[in-house]
């Protein structure tokens, strides 16, 4: 699976971003996704996940309410709808494929990712 992310950029605070993740292959579906973010000096963080068909989600709880994780299968893309952004959430942003199987807790551990895009640049400013 190759994973190319996209839709990061310069917003001010309180504004919102659409990243988008678009995998190769033919079997994304089966695929659990997630999205993580790394900030300057600090380590890669779970954002969020989605099941393989987009029917379980889970969040990171300094984003819940703010951010959206969506998928299309049939175009083989991820989504993170990001709200109400601060500055604590500027970092690259990854996009992540799992081929575990999903539980009640989700995915929310970087081992569990065998394939990774290569990162999105977020900035947002006070």
């Amino acid at each position: 699976v190759q994973l190319q992310a996209s839709g990061g950029g310069l917003v001010q605070a309180g504004g919102y971003l659409r990243l988008s993740c678009a995998a190769s292959g033919r079997t994304f579906s089966t695929y659990v996704m997630g999205w993580f973010r790394q900030a300057p000096g600090k380590e890669r963080e779970f954002v969020a996940t989605i099941s393989g068909s987009g029917g379980g989600t889970v969040y990171r709880d300094s984003v819940k309410g703010r951010f959206t994780i969506s998928r299309d299968n049939a175009n083989n893309t991820v989504y993170l709808q990001m709200n109400s952004l601060v500055p604590e959430d500027t970092a690259v942003y990854y996009c992540a494929a799992s081929p575990k199987t999903w539980d009640a807790f989700g995915r929310r551990t970087i081992s569990d990712y065998y394939y990774w895009g290569q990162g999105t640049l977020v900035t947002v400013s006070s």
